[in-house]
């Protein structure tokens, strides 16, 4: 079993992050991100709003990235919500890596004042779907109809975690 660490992300961090989200947008069909990003865009995105987003990361004990999730402002959220999104290295899922970034996050949310997080789920992730279910996250809408950069349409899932 690998050993599993998880702490908040950084500067340093963003080149293995790049390199890890880059791949599951070719991968597709999980993430509604369509189009690769650069260091730029994921750095813009990630760090942001100090004080009110925050990332994690989770290594394995040779510090190869396996995972991060980040969470903050997003869209028409109240100022009490944060939005989430968790991404796991391609091959990697189900081995605890997502549930170790999700006990980071619960404490580094409630520490910023949020009192729920809303999580936006492509509703074909059925991966992703029942991560955030089994992690507590209750549907409280669907979006149907939602075109993405590349064109195509999808509908999601929102759920929420009450902190």
């Amino acid at each position: 079993m690998t050993q599993i660490t998880v702490r908040p992300g950084g500067e340093g961090d963003l080149r293995q992050t790049l390199d890890l989200l880059n791949e599951i947008i070719a991968i597709g069909g999980t993430t509604a991100i369509t189009k690769p990003l650069t260091r730029k865009d994921l750095g813009g995105w990630l760090m942001a709003d100090p004080g009110k987003a925050i990332w994690h990361i989770a290594e394995d004990s040779d510090g190869n990235l396996l995972g991060f999730q980040w969470i903050g402002p997003w869209g028409d959220l109240p100022p009490e919500a944060c939005e989430i999104g968790t991404f796991v290295k391609s091959g990697r899922t189900g081995l605890g890596i997502g549930s170790k970034l999700f006990e980071a996050t619960k404490p580094a949310a409630r520490g910023m004042g949020y009192n729920w997080i809303d999580a936006e789920i492509r509703a074909d992730n059925t991966s992703g779907l029942a991560y955030y279910q089994s992690r507590g996250f209750e549907q409280y809408k669907r979006k149907e109809n939602i075109t993405l950069d590349d064109g195509s349409i999808v509908a999601k899932c929102v759920k929420r975690f009450n902190l």
